[in-house]
């Protein structure tokens, strides 16, 4: 008997749109950095006694630094010293994982190929600031993989308004309901959908939610998976 989710995916290949590009997220679609960033911080939660910094952490996914400071400030209180703990965290991340030393998710490169030998357009849409984003891209040997890259201090309003997606799209020459949009979070989900574009959403910290599934055009457990959804071959996923 199928389960809800082979359903699920298979009605979702079967619509699947002719498309002309790609927008990918960055921070846990395409390196494994979500959990670096919550190890860092579980890391000082230990030294300084920082109480249920999991779901804080978890909140501020897929946000920009300055909402991140925000959120973790009305989680903490005023007197937080939230600046000097993400200074201490920046730097345990910059130690450990700068010069390439940052994981990528699997499948990153094989589906990047794909799209590239399929003449799709390719852009990332990330929070991160466009200095660290071309850095890691870069330090991994994928950046000239992406025709536009739109970074958080790039557009005016974060995710989960839709302004990357939005700006990424008009920088691509694409209609945004002609390109997909693969995330893992929940406001990157609700930025794609709000945007128009089609959202894949492939989880990383975050599971899904009956939200996501239903702003999701489709759910998949891992890259390689969006490579046979994209080809239409259910038998791959």
């Amino acid at each position: 008997m199928r389960n809800s989710m082979e359903n699920s995916i298979e009605n979702s290949i079967e619509n699947s749109i002719d498309y002309d590009a790609v927008v990918f997220d960055m921070d846990g679609v395409i390196f494994d950095s979500e959990r670096a960033v919550m190890q860092c911080w579980k890391e000082l939660a230990k030294k300084y006694n920082i109480p249920d910094i999991e779901q804080a952490v978890l909140s501020c996914t897929g946000t920009t630094m300055k909402r991140t400071r925000e959120i973790m400030l009305e989680t903490y209180g005023a007197e937080f010293p939230y600046d000097i703990y993400a200074k201490e965290s920046s730097a345990i991340y910059h130690s450990r994982y700068d010069g390439g030393r940052l994981p990528m998710k699997p499948g990153v490169v094989e589906l990047l190929t794909f799209l590239k030998e399929e003449g799709k357009k390719i852009a990332l849409a990330s929070s991160t600031r466009r200095q660290t984003v071309t850095n890691q891209l870069k330090d991994a040997g994928i950046l000239d993989f992406f025709d536009q890259v739109i970074c958080g201090d790039m557009v005016e309003r974060s995710k989960p308004a839709p302004d990357i997606f939005l700006k990424a799209c008009e920088e691509l020459g694409v209609k945004p309901e002609r390109a997909y949009a693969i995330e893992d979070s929940y406001n990157g989900i609700r930025a794609a959908h709000a945007g128009k574009l089609h959202p894949i959403m492939v989880p990383d910290l975050l599971p899904e939610t009956a939200e996501m599934q239903e702003k999701a055009e489709v759910v998949l457990s891992s890259l390689l998976e969006v490579i046979s959804y994209l080809k239409g071959d259910r038998h791959g996923i």
